[in-house]
């Protein structure tokens, strides 16, 4: 929205300025925010001088960069493949060809069984258009996770590995919160990140109507 567009240009404004500061380094992390948003940091980033940049600070956020520009808008997903519920193997790849919502959640995590409603509306209003969606599980308990996928009513991939916050996956994607998402084209290249509400609906009714 339209003010955090303007406390980003303020950002950039302090950062050019102050290039050396440490409290440049915090702006940078600030940009990144919770959903490791690269396509805001890695600008600021570049601005930094580079003793800040080596600092221990400024390679961690250097490496947040990097995860976060796995799902930034125009990247290629990356690929990954954990078990689904009877133990096979499935790949983010092998949706290719549809439009793929990533979604991680969990069944501990209240804010994503709320959102499951707009998911199962999402998913029988697209599904034959050429939508899916590939839920990546952060339960650690293996009867809770399915037990959820049966209460609100998933018919879609499911996949998880059972290991919690350490879920390859959402490590791969640098998830630090859940619910989290990003929307894939058919040819798996991200173009939306944290669709909730009605905004999935209103992005998928840009795409298939």
């Amino acid at each position: 929205n339209q003010l955090t567009d303007l406390y980003f240009l303020e950002q950039k404004a302090f950062v050019q300025r102050s290039p050396a500061s440490p409290v440049s380094l915090h702006m940078v992390k600030e940009a990144l925010g919770f959903s490791l948003d690269a396509a805001k940091a890695e600008p600021l980033f570049t601005l930094l001088q580079s003793d800040i940049k080596d600092s221990k600070t400024g390679k961690e956020i250097a490496e947040q960069i990097e995860i976060g520009k796995r799902s930034m808008l125009g990247a290629l997903a990356y690929d990954f493949s954990q078990p689904d519920t009877t133990g096979a193997q499935i790949a983010l790849s092998s949706l290719r060809g549809k439009y793929v919502l990533l979604d991680f959640w969990a069944s501990w995590c209240g804010p994503c069984r709320a959102e499951s409603p707009n998911l199962v509306k999402a998913y029988q209003n697209y599904a034959s258009k050429g939508f899916t969606i590939f839920s990546v599980s952060l339960d650690q308990d293996r009867k809770k996770w399915i037990k959820a996928i049966v209460e609100d009513r998933y018919t879609w991939p499911q996949a998880g590995d059972m290991k919690g916050w350490q879920n390859a996956a959402a490590r791969d994607y640098g998830v630090q919160g859940i619910p989290f998402n990003v929307l894939l084209n058919d040819k798996g290249v991200v173009i939306a990140r944290n669709l909730r509400g009605d905004a999935l609906e209103k992005k998928l009714k840009e795409i298939f109507e």
